[in-house]
């Protein structure tokens, strides 16, 4: 999956595969996470948000089934 880098305090690159509703965050300390069954609004919420970082807090962390891969 290719993931596009974005300005946030939080979060290195976003990536998402919309055949598999699959998130894919870097965040800057390096961790890589992948989030499941996630809609594409919800990645384009994340993608055009003013703070992503707020944006994942408040819209993905805790709700949606992950997978921690680096």
């Amino acid at each position: 999956m290719i993931r596009q880098p974005v300005r946030s305090s939080t979060i290195a690159s976003i990536g998402y595969d919309s055949d598999s509703q699959t998130l894919e965050i870097e965040f800057l300390n390096g961790s890589v996470y992948l989030y499941f069954d996630v809609p594409s609004s919800v990645h384009a919420g994340l993608m055009n948000a003013s703070s992503h970082g707020k944006y994942f807090h408040q819209h993905i962390r805790n709700r949606y089934r992950f997978d921690h891969i680096q």
